[in-house]
């Protein structure tokens, strides 16, 4: 993995996230930059971008802080995988199946969210196309 180090303002332009929310997750603890500049500047490298990006991934499908750091908790130690036995791994990847579990949940209800939004848009358009142009004042 490359281990090019960014400063904050090119992992928000890479993530589409703000300063201000890259901090808060700093301060909450679900990423840590990978160093520090000697002008005391946070430095993050590809793998930080990542965990943001699974982070900005997880927020609008209502995961909370809480389940955010505990999927990655389990990534994290799966992707470590020293020393872990088959009963852990297993343990892990079941909590990752239910994470899994809970984003298609929440993306079907999003889809049938969508479908009613776009129905409701189309009923309007159609209501506004049957009125006729608006009369001349």
């Amino acid at each position: 993995m490359d281990d090019k180090h960014m400063q904050i303002g090119e992992v928000a332009a890479r993530t589409e996230l703000s300063l201000r929310t890259i901090r808060h997750y700093e301060e909450t603890g679900l990423v840590i930059p990978s160093a520090r500049s000697q002008g005391g500047f946070r430095l993050y490298t590809e793998a930080d971008v990542q965990r943001l990006m699974v982070i900005r991934r997880m927020k609008p499908l209502g995961f909370t802080l809480d389940q955010m750091r505990d999927l990655l908790d389990a990534t994290d130690r799966l992707d470590d995988d020293s020393g872990l036995g088959a009963d852990a791994r297993e343990a892990l990847l079941g909590r990752v199946r239910e994470y899994e579990q809970a984003a298609t949940e929440q993306v079907d209800k999003l889809r049938t969210q969508l479908t009613r939004a776009e129905d409701f848009a189309a009923t309007l358009r159609d209501r506004l196309e049957q009125a006729g142009p608006a009369p001349r004042p």
